[in-house]
């Protein structure tokens, strides 16, 4: 049961009897979290517009629906044991216990994150990060993942991959913030580990129908669904750096203002390269711009000032483009590859730039924080720090995924790779018999003859020794 009050001026009053304590909570500094977890949320469906406008139209739908899926198992994974697992107070170096399991006992004591907010507010708010944590990462199954499987995957995976990230980053028990590791609002949480695992995910389903030919040259099928996705990220993005101050205060303002100039610079930048090579102005090479410096500003968003912002989105821009180009074996599926290119390597860039431009000045816009600072304040063994946290992130996402999806490869049922058939086809028809839009040009795509879904139940009613007809091109 709650034991809460209210002060002469309006503002929630909570008393712990075991201790003896008061702990006021301002009702300005709820709203204001409140507002940044609904706006985390919108950047969720966002991440399924990008991905879904960067492929074929016949599995645009199937990429949408993935990540709002990510809400649904994500959401009841954080309830049964995610929260417990990443944010309990007795938590270990490693990972938390189950001390909160089923939210028992998640109420309205301060919350680990900051007294100024209880912690069922954290909890939500929270909620958010592992969410669309998962959604990044299993971006990586477009046009050759089946959807059954994936639901089974991003439970296991946001619990042993997800969750002992998130403990050791931002639990106050957990070894890199203990280390002295810096990370503001999730550069190895959320974008390290979603990154590397949608490359390991990449690597385990192999390569694509078609792979080295002509036939996977193809352009994004709806540029405007790319803009779409980046709007609700960039504008999300504002609660997940700004929120991450867990208050309405100085320190969230200024987070706010690098995480805009930072995607606009980064903008700017990936556009201009890409402009050197096409002498086009790019809408995709700009949004993909815009999210690698919102990656990279991420983990320095409340330790950074605005000069440094300009810095992030430059190299965030400059190194993640060039990332995309790398003739790689590995990446063998174009969003994978823009997927492991934004948020893995611009993640990694975020926390090597965090250490040399931290400002114990700037953490301290919200007259709490006292970090020493990265190496403007001289605090040299910053870098250690932030390499340590990097790699430990990228090699525990890659390990755990890579093992998560060969244990499941071997379960009936479970396997995450789909049929060749399925992927001519599309997994939209394929595994959901629903589509994105009425027509889906299979025969411009694919230069081959297949079935629909809608075909083959009519074949399955016909003559037997009726010759086989090729399916029209609009079908």
């Amino acid at each position: 049961m709650v034991n809460l009050t209210y002060d002469e001026s309006g503002e929630i009053v909570y008393y712990d009897a075991a201790t003896d304590t008061t702990t006021v909570y301002n009702l300005g500094d709820i709203a204001f979290i409140i507002t940044a977890m609904a706006l985390v949320w919108l950047m969720i469906p966002g991440v399924g517009f990008f991905y879904s406008g960067l492929l074929r139209r016949k599995n645009a739908l199937s990429m949408i629906f993935t990540s709002l899926a990510s809400v649904a198992v994500v959401s009841f994974q954080w309830f049964f044991w995610g929260f417990s697992l990443a944010f309990a107070e007795n938590a270990s170096p490693f990972i938390g216990t189950l001390r909160y399991f089923g939210l028992k006992g998640v109420l309205d004591a301060p919350s680990i994150g900051s007294t100024r907010i209880p912690a069922l507010l954290f909890c939500i708010y929270q909620c958010m990060f592992a969410i669309i944590t998962a959604a990044l990462a299993v971006g990586a199954i477009a046009e050759r993942g089946k959807l059954g499987p994936i639901l089974v995957f991003i439970f296991i995976w946001t619990t042993i991959v997800y969750d002992p990230v998130a403990c050791w980053t931002w639990n106050a028990n957990g070894w890199s913030y203990t280390l002295g590791g810096l990370d503001f609002a999730g550069g190895t949480p959320v974008h390290i580990v979603s990154g590397t695992a949608a490359l390991a995910i990449s690597v385990y389903l192999g390569k694509r129908r078609g792979y080295g030919t002509e036939r996977l040259a193809y352009k994004p099928h709806n540029t405007t669904y790319v803009v779409i996705g980046t709007v609700f990220l960039w504008f999300g993005w504002f609660g997940f750096n700004g929120g991450s101050a867990l208050s309405a205060n100085l320190r969230a303002v200024q987070a706010c203002i690098v995480t805009n100039l930072a995607a606009s610079v980064g903008g700017i930048t990936w556009m201009l390269w890409d402009y050197r090579i096409e002498r086009k102005w790019s809408a995709v090479g700009f949004c993909s711009g815009a999210i690698s410096g919102l990656v990279a500003i991420t983990p320095a968003s409340g330790y950074v000032g605005s000069p440094a912002a300009v810095l992030f989105g430059v190299l965030g821009g400059t190194i993640c483009n060039f990332a995309t180009q790398l003739k790689l074996t590995l990446f063998v599926l174009f969003p994978s590859k823009q997927i492991f290119a934004t948020h893995g390597v611009g993640g990694i860039v975020g926390n090597l730039l965090t250490a040399l431009f931290a400002q114990a000045s700037v953490a301290g816009f919200d007259g709490i924080a006292d970090i020493p600072g990265g190496w403007l304040d001289h605090n040299y063994i910053q870098l250690a720090y932030q390499i340590a946290d990097s790699v430990a992130g990228f090699a525990w996402s890659f390990g755990v995924t890579t093992i998560i999806l060969w244990i499941m490869h071997f379960i009936p049922g479970l396997r995450l790779r789909a049929s060749e058939d399925a992927e001519i086809l599309g997994i939209d028809d394929a595994e959901m018999g629903e589509f994105a839009y009425d027509y889906v040009g299979l025969e411009q795509e694919i230069g081959h003859s297949t079935e629909t879904s809608a075909s083959r139940s009519s074949a399955r009613t016909s003559n037997e020794k009726a010759p086989e007809q090729p399916v029209p091109a609009d079908s």
